[in-house]
């Protein structure tokens, strides 16, 4: 059933991209309700779920929100080497990496496979857990291909990277969900997890999507679409509860 669930997870994902690609036209706003769905994900979804999941604390600060923090860290440095790399190769994007676009889409796919994994470990747990958790996962996951397709490609990678990039998101909790016929995963790494690539997300969406978006397009439509996709996560997050 796990299995099943996640086939809808990848025609959503891919849902997600395709919805990304056909509105290249209106950059700004496919940036502005990429950012908004990030920061919704970031904030309605991944936190809170990993701080229940990995609950003890190390030195007076829950785990979850030290990885957090380091995620975030972690995001900010590698893309400040990357920067510095290319810089001193004399090659120039706009100021934008490729490479971090590509590790920011892998990011993505590792998310997803994770999901694959809590929604495989949900149906272990029983059937009404494992519902509640595919409506979260198969909602989420058309934010999930909209945004990988869209930090691909805002680095300047190919459209072809890209769309690889994009199979891989939709096809990661197919694999995800079919690993826990293997084995349980315990919720503690699972929560450990979430917040790392949380605070990497959070990253991306504040210091990358978001004032790229409003750059050379400070317009009320942008703001609205960067409103209107945390307010979606909201949405998918009240229904999934």
């Amino acid at each position: 059933m796990a299995v099943i669930v996640a086939l809808g997870a990848f025609l959503m994902t891919l849902a997600g991209g395709w919805t990304a690609q056909r509105v290249t036209d209106r950059r700004h706003l496919v940036l502005g309700l990429a950012g908004g769905l990030m920061l919704g994900v970031v904030g309605l979804d991944l936190l809170p779920e990993s701080l229940r999941a990995a609950g003890r604390e190390v030195f007076g600060v829950p785990l979850a929100l030290l990885l957090f923090v380091a995620g975030f860290l972690t995001a900010h440095v590698v893309e400040r080497l990357l920067a510095v790399r290319q810089a001193a190769h004399g090659a120039e994007n706009g100021g934008r990496v490729p490479e971090v676009g590509l590790t920011a889409a892998a990011a993505m796919v590792g998310h997803s496979f994770a999901d694959g994994v809590a929604l495989g470990a949900a149906f272990q747990v029983g059937g009404g857990m494992g519902v509640a958790v595919s409506l979260a996962v198969v909602t989420h996951d058309f934010a999930d291909g909209f945004n990988t397709y869209t930090l691909t490609r805002l680095y300047g990678n190919a459209r072809r990277k890209a769309v690889m990039m994009l199979f891989a998101d939709a096809m990661a909790p197919v694999l995800g969900a079919a690993s826990t016929l293997l084995f349980t995963l315990p919720e503690e790494p699972l929560g450990a997890y979430l917040g790392f690539f949380g605070g990497a997300l959070l990253y991306l969406a504040a210091a990358e999507i978001l004032p790229e978006a409003h750059h050379k397009h400070p317009a009320l439509s942008t703001l609205m679409c960067t409103v209107g996709g945390v307010a979606g996560i909201w949405l998918v997050v009240g229904l999934a509860d």
